[in-house]
């Protein structure tokens, strides 16, 4: 008999989809087909409103003040280049945390190399992963011009206080750049209230939409501090042979993902409908069952949780390592193979946070995340599986 297969690397992308998702997506392809702003007839203009209906729906989500300031991309890493390219000049400082993600810390690095930039890495506890937002008002210099922060850690569930740094960037009006790739679509976001300047996010992970999603958030104003990376066909103002300097046209260049775009709609569409604190209740739910059954009866034997060991300060994404287990990867093989169990182990591309925790030369960890459609039962489960190797190991190690 088939052993059940539990999906648990949602960090990388989301499993299962909604099937509106996948229903809308179908509907393009088979009905509608035509590229938006690209043409006059029906279907054309039918998949801009579509588009456009995806922009309203996210903006209402993250509460931004204008959908035309949501801009697609590819994902969070273009997202995060458009940002940090369109902000970042010659000669300038900038900041981020030893937590972020090679997304901002590649991009960081090319700039020191061929901008001459320079860049601090604000330290984070070496147990929970969290940043001093102090630290970071005292790494500000003169020439800073962009502070970068990862919401949620994509190695241990850390939540950084983004709306403490926000107001720490905003006293020194300093963007500040705001990578969601964990939390958008888990956890009740607002921009205004975090004063998050630009907000990078994936549409295939939280969100629910599939892979080749993702947008930037630039908050009015901002956009006037920003070079465009790309130029290219807009489908407006063509007469002129210049990127157009309003929004959304400014920063989006050539023909849209329109099958994307519009399941990612509704994948935000299943997220409004159903309540983004409703679906940040049931995360919860499922991170206090994993805390309680990692700890029940007493620490298990041989097991390290990186991170925070409470359900305060983090998101539902959890990275072990047990003794024994020198290579990761042989956890998850061990998992999949006897428990149908899917996470992904290793670095997760995250070399800083791995440092900060002291596993980076450790070959990393392994890693379980969740998603709206797991279950307690699901999560009791994959906790029962890690009890049973790691007693099993404490016995053979006896």
């Amino acid at each position: 008999m088939k052993r059940p297969r539990l999906y648990m690397d949602n960090a990388a992308t989301s499993f299962p989809k909604p099937a509106a998702v996948l229903e809308a997506m179908s509907r393009f392809a088979t009905e509608l087909g035509a590229s938006p702003g690209r043409g006059a007839y029906a279907e054309a203009r039918e998949a801009g409103r579509l588009m456009h209906q995806c922009r309203e729906r996210l903006n209402t989500l993250f509460h931004g003040e204008a959908p035309e300031h949501v801009i697609f991309t590819l994902n969070t890493t273009d997202a995060l280049n458009m940002a940090i390219r369109g902000i970042v000049r010659q000669g300038d400082h900038v900041i981020t945390t030893t937590m972020d993600h090679n997304s901002v810390l590649r991009p960081y690095n090319a700039l020191a190399e061929h901008m001459g930039i320079e860049q601090t890495r604000v330290p984070c506890d070496t147990t929970t992963g969290l940043v001093d937002p102090e630290d970071s008002r005292r790494a500000i210099r003169p020439r800073t011009s962009l502070i970068a922060v990862v919401h949620g850690s994509n190695v241990s569930g850390t939540l950084q206080p983004i709306r403490a740094i926000g107001r720490i960037a905003r006293e020194a009006d300093i963007p500040l750049l705001v990578d969601a790739a964990q939390t958008l679509g888990h956890y009740p976001l607002n921009v205004q209230a975090d004063m998050i300047d630009l907000l990078a996010f994936p549409g295939h992970k939280g969100l629910l939409g599939p892979l080749g999603t993702g947008g930037l958030y630039i908050r009015p104003g901002i956009e006037h501090r920003m070079r465009t990376c790309r130029e290219g066909g807009t489908g407006s103002v063509s007469e002129h042979d210049t990127q157009p300097t309003f929004m959304p046209d400014r920063f989006e260049p050539g023909s849209h993902n329109a099958i994307g775009i519009i399941g990612l709609s509704e994948g935000v569409r299943y997220i409004l409908d159903r309540g983004v604190d409703t679906i940040w209740a049931h995360e919860q739910d499922l991170i206090r069952t994993m805390i309680g059954g990692l700890s029940e009866d007493g620490e298990l034997p041989g097991l390290s949780l990186l991170g925070p060991r409470g359900i305060k300060d983090r998101c539902g994404v959890f990275s072990v390592r047990i003794d024994g287990f020198d290579q990761p990867q042989a956890l998850s093989d061990l998992l999949e193979n006897d428990y149908g169990i899917l996470t992904r182990s290793g670095i997760h591309c995250a070399p800083w946070a791995h440092e900060t925790f002291g596993t980076r030369t450790l070959a990393g960890a392994t890693r379980l995340s969740f998603g709206p459609y797991l279950t307690t039962q699901d999560v009791r489960y994959a906790c029962d599986a890690l009890g049973h190797i790691c007693h099993q190991h404490a016995t053979v190690a006896r």
